[in-house]
């Protein structure tokens, strides 16, 4: 039986069970529900213009969106801080539909932000962990995810259940628009049906591989997080995760732009930690890999310590990395909800190492709600 000293650690080994709580939502059996997406059918638009505010962990998830939306869709997204569009939207907006994401369902600047498109007559979506919150009840259309209640503050299966939602909406997205055939749909859906058990296989070696690897990375001063295309939004997310779960500052940047600034900072102190997984039957997933192993052999030349994400088997990035960290293949768009699960445990190991209260970090909360 597994032995979970603290709420975080017991919500990472959650995430199986979250995501697959949040499939049932959305599918029957290897289809989509059409009663449970109708909803969302108009907060489609024909001009395929759509904006997704949020913040931290959700904006994260937002940012992979972005991604997927752009990519297997063909829509024009924007993503931005809540907090930030909220202040400077304008009166003429360009977006029709506007996308919510969050945990509770009731952060501050996200609910403005919903409740000011909303009363610009745009269509809106929430997308949200906690039945009955704010933003479910106020928004034009509601997608709730089935993580559970979360206790511990550092989001780690709302943050997952948020990826699968959208990556179901991008599905129902592209076959309403007519973006992927039947046959493209099918094999994507079944390829996300694998993840919960593909995650469930990793845990306990990503936990006992993690735990080490935060004993030798415990002197690190700062961690920098090195992402391309979608994988980008899951380094911002294990950098997040690194600095509010242990108070090791860690930042994330997109892979191409280490060598514009931040490679000044790399040292034996600062680490880099690259997302360098790859879907082998993709060209735009190899075309990221090449520029992300070229990368890893520039930092090897440096003598940059490494820590990479890596498909299992990869004997490439193996050779060029200081430690690796292993996931099994699944397709390009579905590698960043296994991607950030060993990222959530190596922070909760570097915030043991820290002697941190992980599942209450100093001057957080689980909901940030302005009263």
């Amino acid at each position: 039986m597994t032995d979970f000293p603290h709420a975080m650690l017991r919500e990472i080994y959650e995430q199986p069970d979250a995501i697959r709580r949040t499939l049932d939502l959305y599918l029957a059996g290897a289809a989509l529900k059409s009663d449970a997406f109708a909803p969302m059918a108009h907060w489609l638009n024909p001009r395929g213009e759509v904006l997704i505010a949020a913040s931290g962990s959700s904006r994260h998830a937002g940012l992979a969106a972005e991604v997927l939306f752009e990519d297997l869709c063909g829509l024009a997204v924007d993503v931005e801080y809540a907090s930030e569009w909220g202040c400077r939207a304008t009166a003429n907006p360009r977006h029709p539909s506007v996308l919510v994401i969050s945990q509770s369902g009731e952060t501050s600047d996200t609910l403005a932000a919903l409740r000011l498109a909303r009363d610009r007559g745009e269509h809106t979506l929430a997308i949200a962990n906690v039945p009955g919150s704010s933003m479910l009840r106020e928004a034009s259309a509601a997608m709730p995810v089935a993580a559970g209640r979360e206790v511990a503050i550092p989001a780690t299966k709302s943050f997952t259940a948020q990826l699968t939602a959208l990556y179901l909406l991008a599905l129902y997205a592209a076959q309403q628009t007519g973006a992927m055939d039947a046959a493209e749909l099918d094999r994507n859906i079944h390829e996300l049906l694998a993840v919960p058990d593909q995650i469930a296989r990793q845990l306990d070696t990503w936990r006992a591989t993690t735990a080490a690897l935060a004993k030798k990375y415990a002197d690190a001063s700062t961690f920098l997080y090195l992402g391309r295309g979608v994988h980008y939004a899951i380094a911002r997310e294990g950098a997040l995760k690194m600095k509010e779960s242990s108070y090791v500052h860690a930042e994330g940047y997109p892979a191409g732009e280490l060598k514009h600034g931040p490679n000044a900072l790399v040292s034996e102190q600062v680490p880099l930690v690259v997302l360098a997984t790859a879907d082998r039957g993709l060209e735009d997933s190899m075309l990221r890999y090449e520029k992300t192993l070229q990368l890893l052999q520039d930092m090897k030349k440096q003598g940059a310590r490494v820590i990479a994400i890596a498909t299992i088997g990869d004997t490439e990035v193996a050779a060029q990395a200081t430690d690796v960290l292993f996931v099994e293949p699944t397709s390009e768009f579905l590698l960043p909800i296994a991607e950030v699960v060993p990222l959530q445990l190596f922070s909760y190991f570097m915030a043991l190492e820290h002697g941190v209260d992980v599942d209450r970090p100093r001057n957080l909360s689980k909901a940030v709600i302005e009263v």
